[in-house]
């Protein structure tokens, strides 16, 4: 029985030790799409081109088409993160 329980444990726990996507804030741009392509949607937005990446998994993108008015729902998500540090002190002579 403790052996058992030793083997669900982590089983248990993962799912408290994860970020699901759905955690992750969403955010949404609306307007005209000006290009399509397989891996892209560009809407705009006043006077801003919002270039938002999409994939197979993309609900709806494939009906959409230039001209469409859309709303795009995303998230950001962090692909890198790159430390710089404190800069070194300059010695004094």
């Amino acid at each position: 029985m403790k052996a058992l329980s030793l083997l669900l444990l982590p089983l248990l726990a993962a799912p408290l030790l994860t970020v699901s996507a759905a955690d992750v804030k969403t955010y949404q741009v609306t307007g005209p799409v000006l290009e399509v392509t397989d891996t892209t949607i560009t809407v705009q937005k006043d006077d801003q081109k919002w270039e938002l990446a999409r994939d197979k998994k993309t609900k709806g993108a494939a009906k959409v088409k230039v001209g469409d008015k859309v709303t795009v729902y995303y998230r950001m998500v962090a692909e890198e993160v790159e430390t710089k540090g404190d800069k070194p002190k300059a010695e004094k002579k």
